[in-house]
């Protein structure tokens, strides 16, 4: 093996291991050691490829977020079944929902180191979810968007109010009955040209 291939072998270790760690602890209560030890690797080599603790978290939740935007794609068609995509990636990679909510709590309201990439990406996603709509949305689809990623992601995030609001006492609600309501909810929210027409 090749040293490039061995220094992108560590590379892909060290961000598995950080996901996870970052998952657990967030990015105050990650441990460069213990990311280093799940990865098998020295923690001079967390500083090598990625500079800082920061770093690594922003390219964590960079590979993560890659990882969504290829498995659920642009909203195209019926917005219903786009947020079902995201509630159906959410519940299958709870780790992305996690880090989600510890960068909230770490970086609060504050600009994030990729802010401007993050902010682009959401752009096209919303301009998709306008298209799939036929300009309905004009002037709102920012906003509708992100309400479609509260409806598919909010109660896998905090089942506990999920469970509460539901009244289904000490069991989760089913996630495909949820699912279902999801996929409903955003069909109101954002009505599709295609499934109005279809």
């Amino acid at each position: 093996m090749t040293t490039s291939a061995r220094s992108e072998e560590t590379r892909a270790r060290l961000l598995a291991a950080a996901r996870t760690e970052f998952a657990e602890h967030g990015m105050s209560g990650a441990r460069v050691d213990r990311i280093a030890v799940r990865a098998g690797a020295n923690k001079e080599r967390i500083y090598g490829h990625f500079g800082s603790k920061e770093k690594l978290f922003s390219a964590v939740v960079a590979e993560a977020l890659n990882d969504h935007a290829v498995r659920v794609g642009l909203p195209d068609g019926d917005p219903g079944e786009y947020a079902g995509r995201m509630y159906d990636f959410h519940r299958s990679n709870p780790e992305l929902t996690r880090m989600m909510m510890w960068e909230a709590l770490y970086y609060g309201d504050l600009a994030l180191p990729d802010d401007g990439v993050r902010s682009a990406h959401y752009a096209r996603k919303a301009a998709a979810l306008e298209e799939s709509t036929g300009g309905r949305l004009a002037g709102d689809a920012a906003a509708t968007f992100l309400a479609l990623i509260g409806v598919a992601v909010w109660p896998l995030a905090f089942p506990q109010m999920a469970r509460l609001v539901l009244g289904t006492g000490q069991v989760q609600p089913d996630p495909e009955a949820l699912r279902a309501y999801v996929v409903e909810t955003a069909r109101r929210l954002a009505p599709s040209r295609y499934v109005q027409e279809g």
